[in-house]
């Protein structure tokens, strides 16, 4: 009963629980920890799905000034380093990769603009921005400086501090181009 796109993730650990989620309206799948255990989850689901259905979500925080990535909702730290992770996961057939800096999330200081900007320079896939927006600014910055394809934002949409149309708006008056509801 909605028409924007609509990705499930949460507790997908295989492929059998894929086809329930789409088959019940959803548009992409997001995994995490399942595809950091397990890396040929991506090139299972990938395989019968298409690449368009995938996202592989990575949460990441900065250990001693490098990018680990991290499973279990943030909790458990990996040897696994970001960017590499990142390139490995599009090569096994991932459609975007939604990256959260574990650093800015929650703290409504701004994006990870720089980490952004790697992985949309040396990636051929989408990348969402997740962590940090606390105002329009923050949005305007990872769109033109970190050179993200999308960025997500909860709680200053949840308390209503920024409408969407609003964020919309200012975003195109920034000739930077978001999707309208005819789309």
């Amino acid at each position: 009963n909605i028409n924007i796109p609509f990705t499930v993730g949460g507790g997908v650990t295989g492929l059998p629980d894929v086809d329930p989620l789409l088959s019940a309206g959803a548009d992409k799948i997001s995994i995490n920890s399942a595809a950091v255990r397990d890396p040929r989850l991506i090139e299972q689901i990938a395989g019968r799905y298409g690449s368009q259905f995938v996202v592989v979500a990575i949460d990441a925080g900065l250990v001693e000034g490098d990018w680990r990535v991290f499973v279990n909702g943030g909790r458990i730290r990996t040897p696994r380093k970001l960017f590499e992770w990142a390139v490995e996961v599009q090569e096994r057939g991932a459609g975007e990769v939604l990256f959260t800096s574990m650093e800015h999330d929650g703290t409504r200081n701004g994006f990870a603009c720089g980490a952004t900007s790697w992985l949309s320079k040396h990636l051929k896939i989408p990348v969402i921005a997740s962590g940090g927006a606390g105002n329009m600014d923050h949005f305007r910055e990872v769109f033109t400086e970190g050179g993200a394809d999308a960025a997500l934002a909860a709680s200053i949409f949840h308390y209503g501090d920024i409408r969407i149309a609003a964020l919309k708006s200012y975003l195109s008056e920034h000739s930077i181009s978001v999707r309208t509801r005819t789309e």
